[in-house]
Parts: structure tokens; C-alpha cells; sequence
């Protein structure tokens, strides 16, 4: 048997967050209308007065933060992050320091507010995506990943524009954020790149952002919060890790200590809506990042990129519809588990909570699956979809101390089979 990691405490709560296991990431903002990537005004190098079309018709009538927060919760999902603003600098929250956010447009709403009312209703936790980045501030310097990085007179621009100013502004709409609706689980700031350079241009980190002095915000104002590591401060200041659209094989460790961590991935090739992209994940694929996440000791944070009219595209409503009728019999071998000390068969993923040990069958055998080490470890095995009983042998007289389980020859009706198995 190996050991299980144990992470260095932090500050934020993470009783709730390893419990959990599962949550949902929404990225909604004026790029929904353009509806080809949430980077499009970088990417294409958009103006801020070409891009305030968007702003102008941004108007989402069908809008239900209602039926989003059913369709998490049924899915499994037991926490939100959702975008207050992106690299774009549109606010979805009624900020007090910009003009630039939801009330402002034909929608003329506070759509946090909404969103956070309805999902403590269903029962989760709420956090909030905060982006370090604004292209559109007039006091953001124009930096190597700016969406005027190009301009020629880029250098020019940037001798009237004060990074010390826009720091305020972040501090303060972070301040709003931790005071003006209620009780936050999760900050999550995005991101830092001091390394990036492009022309004479540079990028920006903890010193652009005044770092420490918006962590020690968030410390202050709900130090229950979690915090994740992009603001470019040393590691053990983070509570949580977050690898992007990669999934980890093992425990997320940094310099060689193991770390809380988390996941973030897409149902696409996209954060926010797009109509055109094609790369959508399959069933397997999908239950697979939970059971990967989960078996290394981490979280999965899957997104959905809402339409600009307000709703999630039946595409990503099929994704979470396999979450859903998935998590639906199965469920238990992901709340509260981890990574287990047993080592899996092949082709198989383990997680384990207390005498509790899952076995996640990705390539369904031929009768047989041959566990070793756990000859005179199991009292009791099941299938976990419907609890129906699954015999096993025990050949404690060998080196490998193998306990065999008999499968049913046609492989269950599920994404991903699971065995649930009762240790002594």
C-alpha cells in the first residue's frame, strides 16, 4: 500500500471544498454576442469602441438563473465560480466604479446578484472569477497580452495611463464583491504573466496587481475564502491549485509537496460560448476527468459558456445531462473520496472514502477483474448503480495476494461501471 498525500493546512476552508469534488465554472460576458472565444477582442485585436457593440446590444431575455442552478445541482455540482468580469472588463455585477457592467445594458440587471440568490437556493456554494486583466480600463497599461499590443503607438499610450490607478479600481471592485452578497466561498483571480514580453511591451505580476495587499483583502473582509494561486505570490499562500485544461495523473504537488488542487476544464475547446467550435468531449470523456480528478486527491471545476441570450446551448445541456444521470447512482464514490492507498487493476481508477473502496472500470473485462493486494481486505462487493451483489475469490496463498472479482459478462448500462467494495 502507498501513502495518501496530505496537503499543508491553509487559510481558506477546505473541509467543504474536499468534500465536494465537483463544481461548476460559468464564464458569461459580452463575448457570448460575437460567440467565437472569450479571448476574441485580444485575439482579433478589437478596439474598445468597435467592441462596445457588444455592450449596446448585450440584452439576455431568456435568462434563468433559476433552471442554471437546477441543471448544476442535478448534475452533481456542488459549488459555482462564476465570472464578475473578464480580460474584457465588462462587469456582470453592479460595480459602483465603472459604467462599463450589466445594469448598463439593455439587460439592466445585476446578474451576479441573480445567479448567487439562485444557486444558495439549490443548495451550493458560490465563488467568484475575478479577472486581473482589463482591456478595455483606460488606466491598464497596454502590456505583451493586451488586445492593443500591436498598435504602434502602443509605448505612446501607455505614458497617460496609471497602473497605480487601476490598482485601486481592482481593490475596490474586490471590496464589493466580499461585501455586497453575503457569505463567499471561493475568490478566483485570474491571471499573472510577468514573464511575457512582445516588442518593448512586458507582462504584469504581483507588484502590477498589488498582490499581497488584495490577498490580505479577502483575509480580512471573509477569511474563510478560498483562494487560488494566480495572483504571483509564493505558492504556500494559496489555498488551492489550478491546472487549466490539463488533467493531472497524480497528486498536484509543488516543489515535490503535495497541494490542494483543482481542475478546470471545458465541455469544448471554449471557456465562453461558441457557436462555431466543434471539439466537444464525450460522455466517457467527461465522467472520466471527474474519476481522474477524484482519484488523485482533486477537484473538477467544469464550465459552461451561457449564450448571450441567457441560456445554456443544448450542447452543454447534454454534457450535463451525462453528469447528471451518471452522478445520479453514482455519487458516493465521488463526495467525500479520494485517493486511495490500494494501487487500481488496469484500466481502472480508484477512489476510496473510509472503509469505502470504488472501482471505476473504464475497459470493461471478459467476467474477471484481478485485484492485487486485497485478498482478505473485502467483506462485501457490489455493483454501485444498482447495489446488485458482485462474488469474488480470494488466492492469499500467492505474491500477489489477488481477490478476483466475477463481472457479468455484458457490461452495465453506465458510462463508467463502478464496484463498490466493502473493506474489513
Amino acid at each position: 500500500m502507498k501513502s495518501i498525500p496530505k496537503p499543508a493546512p491553509v487559510q481558506g476552508d477546505m473541509d467543504w471544498f474536499v468534500d465536494a469534488r465537483f463544481g461548476m465554472f460559468i464564464h458569461w460576458g459580452l463575448y457570448a454576442l460575437p460567440a467565437r472565444h472569450e479571448w476574441i477582442m485580444q485575439r482579433e485585436e478589437i478596439p474598445v469602441e468597435e467592441y462596445e457593440k457588444y455592450f449596446k446590444f448585450f440584452h439576455p431575455d431568456l435568462f434563468d438563473p433559476k433552471a442554471w442552478a437546477r441543471m448544476a445541482r442535478e448534475a452533481g455540482m456542488k459549488y459555482l465560480v462564476i465570472t464578475s468580469k473578464h480580460h474584457e472588463g465588462f462587469c456582470l455585477f453592479d460595480s459602483q466604479f465603472t459604467d462599463y457592467k450589466a445594469t448598463n445594458t439593455p439587460c439592466g440587471k445585476d446578474l451576479i446578484k441573480e445567479v448567487v440568490d439562485a444557486f444558495r437556493a439549490e443548495g451550493l456554494r458560490v465563488g467568484f472569477y475575478y479577472s486581473l486583466i482589463d482591456w478595455h480600463h483606460p488606466e491598464f497599461p497596454i502590456d505583451a497580452m493586451h488586445a492593443m499590443r500591436n498598435h504602434p503607438d502602443a509605448t505612446k499610450l501607455n505614458e497617460s495611463r496609471d497602473m497605480a490607478k487601476y490598482r485601486e479600481y481592482m481593490k475596490n471592485q474586490v471590496r464589493e464583491l466580499l461585501t455586497n452578497y453575503g457569505h463567499i466561498d471561493i475568490m478566483w483571480f485570474d491571471f499573472s504573466y510577468p514573464g511575457a514580453r512582445l516588442h518593448e511591451l512586458g507582462g504584469k505580476g504581483k507588484d502590477d496587481w498589488g498582490s499581497e495587499e488584495i490577498l490580505a483583502l479577502v483575509r480580512e473582509l471573509q477569511p474563510h475564502a478560498i483562494v487560488d494561486n494566480r495572483l504571483d505570490l509564493p505558492p504556500e499562500k494559496a489555498d488551492i491549485h489550478t491546472p487549466e485544461q490539463f488533467q493531472p495523473r497524480e497528486w498536484v504537488t509543488v516543489d515535490g509537496k503535495p497541494v490542494y488542487w483543482e481542475t478546470c476544464q471545458t465541455f469544448s475547446g471554449s471557456w465562453g460560448y461558441h457557436r462555431d467550435e466543434s471539439t466537444w468531449k464525450s460522455p466517457e470523456q467527461l465522467i472520466r476527468m471527474l474519476i481522474d480528478s477524484v482519484s488523485c486527491g482533486g477537484n473538477l471545476l467544469m464550465n459552461v459558456g451561457p449564450t448571450a441570450r441567457g441560456l445554456f446551448d443544448p450542447r452543454a445541456r447534454d454534457a450535463l445531462a451525462v453528469y447528471r444521470d451518471w452522478m445520479a447512482v453514482h455519487s458516493r464514490s465521488i463526495y467525500g473520496c479520494t485517493q486511495s492507498a490500494f494501487s487500481p487493476p488496469e484500466h481502472c481508477r480508484l477512489t476510496q472514502n473510509g472503509d469505502r473502496l470504488y472501482v471505476h472500470i473504464y475497459a470493461w473485462p471478459f467476467r474477471h477483474l484481478h485485484l492485487d493486494g486485497m485478498a482478505g481486505k473485502v467483506e462485501y462487493a457490489q455493483l454501485l448503480h444498482d447495489a446488485s451483489e458482485v462474488f469474488f475469490k480470494e488466492d492469499a496463498d500467492t505474491a500477489r495476494n489477488t481477490l478476483t472479482l466475477e463481472l457479468p459478462v455484458e457490461k452495465p448500462g453506465v458510462v463508467v461501471p463502478v464496484v463498490e467494495l466493502f473493506l474489513k
